[in-house]
């Protein structure tokens, strides 16, 4: 009787296509960051809020992505590096860590072509980058579409005006204060985390500047933002009052509601 030999190259290009097919069939997502927000993402697909198959998480403190894989019951990969998620061919990556993380690892992510949403909007303003791979959220404010088009007009001006408690900002005044008042990118630097916002507005308005006044106000509760613009055809006044998330008042809950929006998007366009 005659025993066939398996044929290693077959048996090899089998695993190649196998693996392509994975790679473009298997909505994988990766999330840089296990706190407040990427937490937030991931119980999104949890909950089944986002159409994804398969997470990957990446913090720098392996027990918070261990914490966060435990409390999903969806098929979750916890990896210790960028190159290891990066293996891992995610389709989207969403970046929610900080504007270092963004720094170091963008231009990783954009040289293997993966679509990334970034968080750390303030880092964006630093770099000289631009690619139809790197998407922004909204984050805590709207009517970015209609500033945007103002922008094509004409703008004259741009002002920004954020109310918060002191906690949020790292302060203990008793009353009103102002803490910041000046142009967007110096706000994002003194406070990286709690003015995204202002990072957003600029990008949008590019090259107008943003004046940014930041008001530290213990009456107030909730995170305020007021944008008023001075544009070719008129003027636009948008306000937006948004509860803070419990787990981290520094954090607006429409930010991060505005990320899960935006990565559903993504996933559509490239699936």
């Amino acid at each position: 009787m005659r025993v066939e030999r398996p044929n290693r190259s077959t048996s090899a290009s089998s695993q190649i296509i196998s693996d392509l097919w994975k790679r473009w069939t298997v909505k994988r997502v990766g999330i840089i960051g296990c706190g407040v927000i990427g937490t937030v993402i991931a119980k999104a697909v949890y909950e089944g809020i986002v159409n994804c198959d398969e997470l990957i998480l990446y913090d720098y403190n392996q027990e918070k992505a261990e914490n966060l894989r435990k409390s999903l019951r969806v098929e979750v990969e916890v990896v210790r590096s960028l190159e290891e998620m990066l293996r891992a061919k995610p389709a989207v990556i969403v970046e929610a860590a900080s504007q270092q993380a963004v720094k170091e690892y963008l231009p990783r992510i954009l040289a293997e072509n993966v679509e990334l949403i970034v968080m750390s909007v303030g880092a964006l303003l630093e770099m000289d980058v631009r690619s139809c791979k790197i998407h922004v959220p909204s984050g805590a404010i709207g009517g970015l579409d209609a500033v945007s088009s103002a922008v094509l007009a004409g703008i004259d001006e741009v002002t920004l005006t954020t109310r918060k408690n002191p906690q949020t900002l790292d302060l203990n005044n008793d009353g009103e204060m102002i803490a910041y008042d000046g142009y967007a990118e110096e706000a994002v630097r003194l406070f990286p985390r709690e003015m995204n916002i202002a990072a957003t507005l600029a990008l949008a308005v590019r090259p107008k500047k943003v004046m940014v006044k930041v008001i530290s106000d213990p009456k107030v509760n909730r995170n305020i933002h007021e944008v008023k613009v001075a544009w070719k055809y008129g003027d636009m006044l948008l306000r937006f009052e948004n509860d803070p998330y419990p787990d981290n008042p520094k954090t607006s809950a429409l930010a991060a509601w505005s990320a899960i929006r935006l990565l559903n998007e993504v996933l559509e366009k490239t699936f």
